[in-house]
């Protein structure tokens, strides 16, 4: 009788365990790809190009979720974290704002997996919020 119970509980177990593996990994990988972006960006001078370049005060360059990409401020990436085209297994998206002195700027990188490992969940996702100053 514990034998049929023990085999009855094995088959969820070990479906929850794969998932659960599989998605840690996915999620895992989310967070390097917005940690490998932001450390490009925070490693940018304040007025370059890549950050904006000189930026009016209270404005917005970029888009993160749920809104669209804005062209030069999204790239797509595959499972591995390399480049590829539109959509790819993860989408990457950052946006840079400046405060009403424009002295500091806000930068959000965002990375979504475009689907959720499994028959279950959300596709994981993770967002990251630095800010830079220009050191006046």
């Amino acid at each position: 009788m514990l034998l049929i119970a023990v085999a009855g509980l094995l088959t969820p177990f070990l479906i929850a365990t794969a998932q659960n593996e599989a998605q840690g990994n996915v999620a895992t990988r989310a967070t390097e790809l917005s940690q490998d972006k932001m450390e490009q960006l925070l490693a940018l001078p304040f007025a370059d190009p890549g950050l904006g370049g000189v930026m009016a005060a209270s404005s917005t360059l970029g888009a993160v979720p749920p809104a669209a990409g804005a062209a030069g401020y999204v790239d797509y990436l595959d499972q591995t974290g390399a480049a590829t085209a539109a959509p790819g297994f993860y989408t990457r998206q950052w946006s840079i704002t400046t405060d009403a002195t424009a002295t500091l700027k806000t930068i959000t990188v965002a990375v979504r997996a475009r689907n959720a490992v499994g028959s279950l969940g959300l596709a994981p996702s993770t967002t990251l919020v630095c800010l830079k100053s220009s050191g006046l």
